[in-house]
């Protein structure tokens, strides 16, 4: 992954048909278990509609090799079906990239979205045309679609996700714009508009540095070194605590949480006593809530 530069400026966040390689290995699955539906094919025809876009639409100007392309699930549930062709479901998106030199991969996303609202109809295909969007469904796949790359591209080089961070928010302004759900950062700090603003928001800066701290400079020189990697990341957590002055931080520490403190508790585990100490203060400090998972940390 290390030869993953932007070789040029993404346009917005349209796909590019004529690059040269996919950058997902992504797999889509629809559960509607909890609707009474006398139609289910439908949800074969979305499910398979969606593993096409994700894999086979350019999203980039990077080129990938087959082993480059990034591992990330994306699993629909319905939860409830208003009329023909329109759906009330929520979605989970996980996505996870190679450390280097280890038989290991690390969550990059972990996110749970309840408001996900659409309309699909049978064996329609899903594509995007520049500077458009035509639904929903497109726009919310397109979001975390630029979501991952930027949170992978920023985990190999300094504010490397920088153009895909700012193509999910012209994503975000075009979907609220279209009056769609989920996407208003008026009255819902957890939107998508309000989760793309916090991550460009310039009081957060130094969280991308975190980021790319923690994967490259970290975890990626475990292999070598692992006393040397884990000191690093330890040495990096402290900006969490700053974080939690500032007011759009709150869902961005939560989707770090999600995706990281079982890795951190891991790595922690490996530490010295008195550094077992001191990063289970700052975590317990950083995430109160998740007190019964740091325990470990005190044995």
């Amino acid at each position: 992954m290390n030869n993953k530069v932007l070789l040029c400026i993404l346009l917005l966040f349209a796909p590019v048909a004529s690059l040269p390689a996919q950058e997902f290995n992504a797999k889509v699955t629809v559960n509607s278990d909890r609707i009474q539906s006398t139609n289910k094919t439908i949800f074969t025809s979305l499910e398979r509609a969606l593993n096409q876009f994700i894999n086979e639409t350019h999203w980039s100007s990077t080129t990938f090799s087959v082993n480059e392309r990034i591992d990330c699930t994306f699993s629909i549930n319905i939860i409830e079906q208003p009329s023909d062709n329109v759906f009330k479901a929520e979605l989970f998106v996980q996505s996870r990239r190679p450390v280097y030199n280890a038989a290991y991969s690390t969550t990059i996303l972990n996110y749970r979205d309840t408001k996900f609202d659409f309309e699909y109809m049978e064996n329609a295909a899903i594509q995007t045309q520049q500077n458009t969007l035509s639904s929903n469904l497109e726009a919310v796949i397109s979001f975390y679609v630029q979501l991952i790359l930027a949170l992978d591209f920023d985990s190999f080089s300094p504010m490397g996700g920088s153009v895909f961070f700012r193509s999910a928010q012209n994503i975000a302004t075009m979907a609220h714009s279209s009056g769609w759900s989920g996407w208003s950062a008026f009255d819902d700090n957890k939107s998508r508009s309000s989760m793309i603003n916090a991550y460009l928001d310039e009081s957060l800066k130094k969280y991308h540095e975190l980021w790319y701290t923690y994967h490259r400079k970290g975890l990626d020189e475990m292999a070598a070194n692992p006393d040397r990697g884990r000191l690093t990341i330890l040495n990096a957590l402290p900006y969490l605590k700053e974080m939690r002055q500032v007011r759009s931080s709150e869902l961005i520490l939560q989707m770090f949480a999600d995706s990281k403190l079982d890795e951190m508790i891991s790595i922690a585990e490996k530490a010295t006593q008195e550094e077992k100490k001191e990063i289970y203060d700052l975590l317990r400090g950083v995430f109160p809530s998740m007190s019964n998972q740091l325990e470990t940390l005190k044995k």
